[in-house]
């Protein structure tokens, strides 16, 4: 053990250790008289043996309060101090005895300079100590944090401290819980949008087609008529004016037919709306390709037979159908093939057009020649073979012209 400063070595006894060994032995000494100790010798060793004591307990004293320091305050910085020395403990010598056999409760080591002080001119300037800097660093308040709880456990919580951590604990159990569920009702969130999402498309086409069915918006307020030719378009606007004021999808095409219907010459019509209030009628009026006579005089018809106008007198320009049957006969149906077979130029020379059967089709030309054309197959052909003949023998240089065969034409 090191022994500490100011403190003087005392001399210990003699002992015979045998030369050149590590341990000593006792030697054995022939059994003589003891001689009688000295009283000076005796308490000079007393002496000695109990500052030796002292000063073990001293350092025992000093080593148990550095680490009581240490326990107390662990995360103090470390820092590069002067070495501190402490000096020793001077114990009355009636203590002393008893010393040894009981320890002394020295609650903390007296910290001193690290260099001896000194008096008198040029003396250094005391540093305080490593305990004492400890010390005082000890005995400031402790200080707080920023919820206001102090931040050493050994100073005791306060109300206000306590409840503001536990209204600060409740806050993030409710976030965590928060988080907790949306993470776990993503997926039904995700459905519920997609329902939503459907639903309010549907709603919101079901009022735009409410809307555009029943608001007076989208009432028709303009009649449009197109294709007519021989019949006055304001006579189909006034047909159907009682359609006027109507929504557009509510319109009764059922009564517009009706309506149309009464007019002879319309073959098929076409109606359009065109929001928010326009109706167009296109019309495709019939074409009449001849006449047939009647009681009142003669008839013009369409190909379907349909009569367009009566009229006593004969309507330029169309040939007259003398068929067996009149318009519901078999022969009307070719005849009317043939006619609309033949060119412009030679349909605007035909004057009589006779079917007495569908295979039996004569025509009669205004200059009186006949033509015999046979059933209504392959009309188109010989009615280019009939160009070709009346081009080389016109009409009223031969009396008849035979295509019935158009691959062996035949002129008379």
């Amino acid at each position: 053990m090191k022994r500490p400063p100011g403190v003087p070595q005392t001399p210990r006894p003699a002992s015979s250790r045998e030369p050149g060994r590590g341990a000593a032995h006792p030697v054995a000494r022939p059994a003589t008289a003891t001689p009688k100790s000295d009283p000076a010798t005796d308490t000079a060793a007393e002496r000695a043996k109990a500052d030796r004591a002292q000063a073990d307990r001293a350092q025992a004293d000093r080593a148990q309060a550095v680490r009581a320091q240490t326990v107390r305050a662990p995360s103090a910085p470390a820092r590069s101090e002067p070495d501190a020395t402490t000096e020793p403990i001077t114990l009355p010598r009636e203590a002393a005895g008893s010393a040894g056999n009981a320890p002394v409760d020295t609650p903390r080591a007296v910290a001193t300079d690290a260099v001896p002080a000194k008096t008198g001119k040029g003396a250094p300037t005391r540093t305080p100590g490593l305990l004492a800097r400890r010390a005082s660093r000890k005995s400031r308040p402790a200080a707080t944090d920023r919820s206001g709880a102090f931040a050493t456990s050994e100073v005791p919580l306060t109300a206000r401290a306590a409840r503001r951590r536990l209204r600060a604990a409740r806050r993030a159990r409710k976030q965590y819980e928060r988080s907790e569920v949306r993470r776990f009702t993503s997926r039904s969130r995700r459905r519920r949008n997609l329902w939503i999402a459907a639903v309010g498309t549907a709603v919101a086409l079901v009022a735009f087609v409410l809307v555009g069915v029943y608001s007076p918006l989208m009432a028709l307020r303009t009649i449009e008529v197109t294709g007519t030719a021989r019949i006055p378009a304001d006579d189909i606007v006034q047909a159907l004016d009682g359609q006027l004021g109507t929504p557009l999808p509510l319109i009764d095409f059922a009564d517009v037919k009706q309506e149309l219907s009464e007019f002879s010459l319309i073959r098929s019509y076409v109606t359009e709306s065109r929001p928010p209030d326009t109706l167009v009628v296109r019309i495709v009026e019939r074409e009449p390709v001849a006449t047939l006579a009647s009681a009142a005089g003669f008839d013009l018809v369409d190909a379907a037979g349909v009569v367009i106008t009566s009229a006593e007198a004969r309507a330029e320009g169309y040939p007259v159908i003398d068929a067996a049957g009149g318009a519901s006969g078999a022969g009307f149906g070719a005849a009317v093939a043939v006619i609309q077979a033949l060119p412009e130029g030679i349909r605007s020379q035909l004057d009589t057009v006779t079917a007495a059967t569908e295979d039996d089709v004569t025509l009669t030309l205004a200059g009186g020649a006949r033509v015999v054309w046979g059933n209504s197959e392959r009309a188109e052909y010989k009615a280019v073979v009939l160009s070709a003949l009346l081009v080389s023998h016109p009409v009223g240089s031969v009396t008849e012209y035979d295509v019935s065969s158009p691959d062996s034409a035949v002129v008379r």
